[in-house]
């Protein structure tokens, strides 16, 4: 309670109470969260007993960074239902998540430095240019494009969602100066032709249905995890389950039989095929720590594995 005779305060007194400046007070009563209680005859603003308490709050909801907006809705709560708790939880995890977000933008800005710094002074220039195509924090936008383009058309939703979720790398929240050059050599590979060649899909993708596409891509990405259970194993590529569900995955979708002459077909078909292998290398480089299997690591073992089995099976016509 104030000691005026009709128990409000004038703007200097709550100001010098709250240890805020009478500039303060001024702005958040003009913002509309700290009402006036009235006017005095020379028009000075006039602030009843809860206001002490009020400004207290917003000044502590302010000093965490919260926007006028954000503390206007908690306070609105607080007046309706005598309790912010809800808005004032919703108000803290943005800000958290706002907060998360910058501390990784300076963590990649002071990674991409450290890159810079770090390597030979004739290289400075070209690394600058490299990494600075690299927003902070990164986005993996461009590589998912990428990737859309390079699938094929009118594939089911499910099966692009599933199939992003395995070839676009997540950049690390702290990254080392390593990583940052490989995700700006990411972002660099995929804003150009694979290769610098005008048609960058295999030809697997060519006459396949939306259907016969997601039966293809289904079966890959079993394949995949198979061969990945192996290489962790440091096992050379050899024939087994994960060949098998590999070529049987192209043999659905084009709906014919998995053969020996088929095999080889396919063989010589993916060989042709463009390859991204840079755009794996980096990807692993991305990760960091010891080398996991990859789509395209993965791709590499099985297509090994099908070229020595159908370099050693016999031709039809062989007796």
């Amino acid at each position: 309670m104030f000691a005026s005779h009709d128990g409000l305060c004038g703007i200097g007194e709550l100001a010098e109470r709250a240890g805020v400046s009478v500039k303060t007070v001024r702005f958040y009563s003009d913002n509309g969260l700290l009402p006036e209680a009235s006017r005095s005859a020379g028009g000075h603003r006039r602030y009843g007993p809860d206001s002490l308490e009020r400004l207290r709050l917003i000044r502590s909801l302010r000093t965490m960074d919260l926007p006028v907006s954000a503390v206007r809705r908690v306070l609105a709560e607080q007046d309706a239902t005598g309790d912010a708790g809800r808005a004032l939880e919703d108000a803290v995890a943005v800000r958290l998540r706002a907060l998360g977000s910058h501390l990784t933008a300076l963590r990649w800005r002071e990674a991409a430095l450290r890159s810079v710094q770090e390597c030979p002074v004739a290289e400075r220039p070209a690394r600058l240019r490299l990494i600075g195509g690299v927003t902070a924090p990164p986005s993996t936008a461009p590589l998912a494009r990428f990737w859309r383009a390079w699938l094929p058309p009118r594939m089911p939703a499910r099966s692009v969602t599933a199939f992003l979720e395995a070839a676009v790398p997540r950049p690390p929240e702290d990254p080392e100066p390593s990583q940052v050059l490989a995700f700006a050599g990411l972002s660099a590979l995929v804003s150009r032709p694979c290769g610098g060649r005008e048609a960058t899909q295999p030809r697997a993708h060519e006459a396949a249905s939306p259907r016969a596409s997601a039966v293809l891509y289904a079966g890959l990405a079993q394949a995949y995890d198979l061969a990945g259970r192996e290489m962790r194993l440091n096992r050379e590529p050899y024939p087994g389950e994960a060949l098998d569900g590999f070529v049987d995955a192209y043999a659905s979708a084009l709906g014919t039989a998995d053969t020996p002459d088929f095999r080889r077909g396919l063989a010589r078909q993916l060989a042709a095929d463009p390859r991204i292998d840079r755009y794996w290398e980096l990807a692993a480089e991305l990760a960091g720590g010891p080398a996991e299997p990859t789509p395209g690591t993965a791709h590499d073992w099985l297509l090994a594995a099908l070229t020595a089995r159908s370099e050693a099976a016999p031709r039809a016509h062989d007796g």
